[in-house]
């Protein structure tokens, strides 16, 4: 079986679609014959586009077999849907979350009717899959399948000299203290500002909160710019651009003399100090809050936290729901309940044998439901399906 991969970003781009997208092109390569146009940070996204016709006719040219193409990015691949010259073969797409839900009229009426024109649709979770539906996408069309998680995360070992070092760069005081960790971009839908603001002061002295993830100290000039839209067309511009909407709060609050000394964002970190630091960690937590037309399509974060055996505390929401499983890999909590946070988050000091999840209990849930290899055969599976009545070779 051959199949083409159309991908916006890879790693070492940031973020949850990059990192699937990776891995299932990597994985396939075990069970398939692999083509890639993947676009690389640092070009031209406005070549890209304007190539991507005649690469992949060029592609099929050079590899007959190829029978599917599949794009890892919804708005992409609406795109391509109109191209010309390589109709012969099954098109299928993964869509992520915001994709499907994205606040725009215009969006909604060009765009999401082309995702009904494909093979195949794959969500991330079944809030995805929702969403494709409300917007009438079949649902016969769609398969829910879940983004994996790396499993060797969970043999990772606890190196307190090296969470140590962490500390002491960062100017972090973190002895006696019971840490609390928030990771990813400061997008709205996060809830990072909505925790600092109405959690954070009712927890005792000892809780600390540190946030991982791309963070500007500085307001940049674009920042300026985007404020002064129009509200309604800020909101279309901000998450289009999956622009840090939360900065700007997040950095009044940190400016606060009661939080400066409990909340600290450490901006990007190399993988393995985030991985020492969620073992050291009192709990990882994902407050994410509703925010009309975003979505979060998974919460890849959160896994990982698992696999250190951290204790996860996260939303009841959308795609997280997928992903925690309430008294098995972790505690589900309601989205913006201040009162339902604070008294969860107290008891890890008052009550400690309240949560009786263990690191074993966490870590061999969360690989035995997700891991990359799942992904991969679950994807395999489909594309096999489509494929059963072979197409005729491109000519």
């Amino acid at each position: 079986m051959e199949i083409l991969f159309v991908s916006h970003k890879h790693p070492p781009a940031t973020g949850g679609m990059e990192k699937q997208s990776y891995e299932l092109v990597r994985g396939m390569k075990k069970h398939a014959r692999i083509h890639a146009i993947v676009y690389k940070t640092g070009t031209s996204k406005l070549r890209f586009f304007m190539s991507l016709n005649r690469r992949i006719v060029a592609m099929c040219r050079k590899y007959p077999g190829i029978s599917v193409i599949h794009y890892n990015d919804g708005l992409m691949a609406a795109i391509c849907m109109r191209h010309k010259g390589y109709e012969h073969l099954k098109r299928t797409v993964t869509l992520h979350g915001l994709d499907v839900v994205f606040p725009n009229n215009t969006y909604r009426r060009s765009v999401l009717p082309e995702y009904k024109k494909f093979d195949k649709i794959f969500a991330v979770s079944n809030a995805t899959a929702n969403a494709c539906i409300k917007y009438g996408i079949p649902a016969e069309k769609i398969k829910v399948i879940s983004n994996g998680v790396d499993a060797s995360i969970a043999d990772c070992l606890p190196q307190p000299a090296l969470v140590n070092d962490i500390a002491a760069q960062h100017g972090l005081q973190l002895d006696n203290k019971r840490v609390l960790i928030c990771m990813g971009r400061a997008v709205k839908r996060k809830g990072f500002a909505w925790l600092i603001k109405h959690v954070m002061p009712a927890l005792s002295d000892d809780f600390t909160l540190l946030i991982i993830g791309p963070f500007k100290p500085r307001a940049p000039f674009a920042d300026k710019i985007i404020r002064s839209l129009p509200p309604k067309t800020r909101r279309q511009v901000t998450s289009f651009l999956g622009w840090p909407t939360d900065e700007e709060e997040i950095r009044r609050l940190l400016q606060k003399s009661g939080t400066a000394n409990r909340v600290k964002h450490l901006g990007r970190l190399p993988f393995e100090d985030i991985l020492q630091l969620l073992m050291a960690a009192e709990a990882f937590i994902m407050p994410n809050i509703r925010v009309p037309g975003d979505l979060e399509g998974f919460g890849l974060v959160c896994l990982e936290a698992c696999l250190c055996g951290t204790k996860v505390f996260a939303s009841n929401i959308e795609g997280i729901k997928d992903v925690i499983s309430h008294g098995h890999n972790g505690y589900l909590l309601p989205a913006a309940n201040k009162a339902a946070w604070i008294d969860a988050l107290s008891k890890l000091n008052s009550q400690p044998r309240h949560y009786k999840l263990q690191p074993k209990q966490i870590k061999a849930y969360t690989m035995k439901h997700f891991g990359w290899d799942k992904m991969v055969k679950e994807y395999l599976d489909c594309f096999e399906e489509l494929t059963a009545m072979q197409p005729a070779p491109f000519l």
